[in-house]
């Protein structure tokens, strides 16, 4: 059995205008609509590689904070883009900007 829906005493201008309203909307949230990405997760030897260092600075900067660790039973890993967001531009990290 179909479900049908019976709209009395509305104009063809009114539908026309609701419809109107609702592409407008839609249209607004499609702007502002960003699909989410999925995480990927790196473990401290992919960390350790990607920035071309030592497990044991990946082991000081995660003991700091710098770094956020995630995790099950004994296994480490960290959010890629996470990695990636702690990386600041050259010469802006404690003051070492050159800039006049």
């Amino acid at each position: 059995m179909k479900n049908s829906t019976l709209i009395h005493d509305v104009t063809p201008e009114q539908i026309t205008s609701l419809f109107e309203g609702l592409q407008n909307q839609l249209a607004e949230l499609k702007k502002n609509f960003e699909p989410k990405i999925p995480n990927e997760y790196l473990t401290r030897n992919e960390v350790a590689e990607m920035l071309k260092c030592d497990l044991s600075t990946i082991h000081n900067w995660t003991k700091k904070g710098k770094l956020i660790p995630y995790g099950i039973g004994n296994r480490v890993y960290y959010k890629r883009n996470e990695v990636e967001a702690v990386l600041l531009p050259f010469g802006k990290n404690k003051g070492t900007d050159k800039e006049k």
